[in-house]
């Protein structure tokens, strides 16, 4: 039989689980960072963000945050800007869903902007999915 000769396995590189439901700081942005919707995911540690500035930018996400705290679509994000490059920024820190709103609340994010419903207005459930069933009345289930 073959010597061990890893540090261990998988399940020593899925990590303790770092309890993020305990309350956290709300962090602001400071001068060369800006507040972002992610549009879409691109792969390779990338994605499409929409800036509160009114541009569309891409994104980088940073190695801390790289495979640890998971981006989607539809995410409020911060980034950092890049001095060098106007069209792209590195993901500096996703905000919660509930931290999202706070930001909304204390006038940091637009009002225009639309928070947990994803890019695409996607619906939670179809209003209109109660009609698609027929009723019968019990004297018409006694004729079929």
């Amino acid at each position: 039989m073959p010597k061990n000769k890893g540090k261990g396995g998988k399940n020593r590189k899925r990590g303790k689980n770092e309890a993020d439901d305990e309350k956290r700081e709300l962090v602001f942005k400071e001068d060369g960072q800006e507040y972002a919707q992610v549009l879409r995911m691109l792969g390779n540690g990338r994605c499409e963000a929409m800036c509160i500035d009114g541009s569309k930018r891409l994104c980088h996400i940073r190695g801390k945050m790289h495979k640890k705290v998971w981006i989607a679509a539809g995410d409020i994000v911060l980034v950092g800007l890049r001095d060098y490059q106007d069209d792209k920024a590195d993901v500096i820190f996703k905000y919660m869903p509930d931290e999202a709103r706070l930001l909304k609340a204390y006038g940091e994010l637009p009002e225009n902007i639309r928070l947990n419903e994803g890019i695409g207005g996607l619906d939670v459930e179809d209003e209109g999915a109660a009609d698609d069933y027929i009723e019968f009345e019990d004297e018409d289930i006694d004729k079929i």
